[in-house]
């Protein structure tokens, strides 16, 4: 709750991209899809889909993580995001850092940001 606070009131800037609405578009979970689109309206950034950021997704890959969330991480990259937020346990068990984007867990990255 407390990174979309930070989220919300601006204190945060946040990326979204064509990936994510793609992988939306895939979701069985129709019920939860219209609250999550609502934060497409809040993103600073929009990060659409080109050659470069699946070049690089594909570099990404070589580290263990799958195609989807590979693209994810090239698409924040392009962004030029400071951090990478997530809690898929494939991601942070092969990467927590990525040309200087941090990639952590929210939880961890709120208790960061509050010391």
């Amino acid at each position: 709750m407390r990174v979309q606070y930070l989220m919300r009131t601006g204190v945060v800037k946040y990326a979204w991209s064509k990936v994510l609405d793609y992988e939306l578009g895939q979701s069985p979970y129709f019920d939860q899809i219209d609250e999550i689109c609502d934060w497409v309206d809040w993103a600073d950034v929009y990060v659409e889909m080109d050659d470069s950021i699946a070049a690089d997704g594909a570099s990404i890959m070589r580290y263990g993580v799958k195609r989807m969330d590979a693209l994810h991480l090239a698409s924040a990259k392009a962004a030029g995001c400071d951090w990478f937020l997530t809690t898929d346990r494939g991601i942070l068990k092969h990467i927590s850092s990525l040309n200087g984007m941090r990639v952590a867990n929210p939880v961890d990255f709120a208790m960061e940001d509050e010391s």
